[in-house]
């Protein structure tokens, strides 16, 4: 993948957070420019701000919270999922945004 393939990743992530998705544009809208390692080592940086852990979201969708945002139902599914996932050897979310968030973390001696 390119480093504007990683980060286009990250604006395609239905649940990547506001401020993830404007360190990717940033960082696309820098390419080829003298600013583009600098705006690569943020969107690095908040990459690994972002990411979940398993435990903090199995944490997160045992919460009223994750009801209230989801609904009990839903909420359910994916703290089964999570589990299911961490006993599978998952260490981070598989959401969309923790993906993307780890796909830059493992190539960021590309930015």
């Amino acid at each position: 993948m390119t480093t504007k393939e990683l980060a286009q990743a990250v604006l395609d992530a239905v649940s990547a957070c506001p401020e993830f998705k404007q360190a990717a544009q940033n960082y696309i809208d820098t390419i080829g420019t003298d600013k583009e390692a600098e705006a690569g080592k943020i969107l690095i940086a908040e990459a690994e701000e972002d990411i979940a852990s398993i435990d903090n979201t199995i944490a997160f969708f045992q919460s009223d919270m994750a009801a209230q945002i989801f609904g009990a139902d839903i909420a359910a599914e994916k703290l089964a999922h999570a589990q299911q996932i961490k006993a599978d050897g998952a260490i981070y979310c598989d959401c969309p945004g923790c993906t993307a968030a780890l796909a830059i973390i493992k190539n960021k001696d590309l930015f």
